[in-house]
């Protein structure tokens, strides 16, 4: 790769886990809702829904036995860790500076979280210009694994996907970028990343710099999660 190779047209980040380590005020907000009602949840079953649409928590936790609609867990669970994110928001140190490099390169970002707006406005708050698209859980028909937010994120920000990098840390999340025909890096976090054909995978952004996102876009794939790397 030179510099003749051109940048990716935009990076797509999802957010929770992946740019700010938000999963343990999920799975705080989800125990406590679930004490309520005298249900025990543990932490195995809050990774069971690390990066899945809001509404399927809602569901299972529904079916578990929290006697609330779908749609007053969902917002119950929004406004708790909305509140803990606007107290502090809790950074991925080596998300926060690749997205730091990325936009001093001049590459448009899309935020594609599964989060409600209420959410990802509390985040936004604080990187009021780092993101040219947002779309949220609560403006798609089909949450990820489905790739309609990627698609959609692309569309805003009126680039092709096949042209830009997603950068994702769940397996549903990375589901829906790959299927989305995006370049797809993922970081390990909370929950083992299986490999999968196309996908990048990494133990931390940290080694992840402008010139990798051009590689990947190129076409090139790492894996530091293979055996034996």
């Amino acid at each position: 790769m030179n510099a003749h190779t051109p940048l990716p047209a935009a990076i797509l980040w999802d957010m929770d886990g992946t740019l700010i380590d938000s999963e343990p005020d999920w799975i705080g907000a989800e125990t406590a809702l679930a004490a309520r009602f005298g249900i025990d949840w543990t932490h195995a079953d809050g990774l069971e829904l690390v990066g899945r649409p809001i509404v399927d928590s809602g569901r299972i936790l529904q079916e578990r036995g929290v006697a609330l609609e779908v749609d007053e867990i969902a917002a119950t669970l929004v406004s708790a860790v909305a509140q803990s994110v606007r107290r502090h928001v809790p950074w991925q140190p080596d998300a926060r500076s690749l997205l730091e490099k990325v936009l001093a390169a001049g590459i448009p970002c899309a935020l594609v979280t599964m989060s409600y707006a209420r959410l990802a406005d509390a985040f936004l708050a604080q990187v009021p210009d780092a993101f040219a698209a947002v779309v949220t859980g609560d403006q798609v028909a089909r949450g990820k694994p489905d790739p309609e937010a990627y698609l959609t994120a692309a569309t805003l920000l009126g680039v092709d996907v096949s042209r830009c990098v997603a950068i994702e840390d769940s397996p549903a999340g990375i589901g829906s970028a790959l299927a989305s025909g995006a370049h797809t890096i993922a970081v390990e976090r909370l929950v083992p990343v299986e490999p999968r054909p196309g996908l990048s995978r990494v133990r931390s952004l940290d080694g992840v710099s402008v010139e990798t996102l051009r590689e990947i876009a190129a076409g090139r794939h790492i894996d530091e999660l293979a055996a034996g790397d």
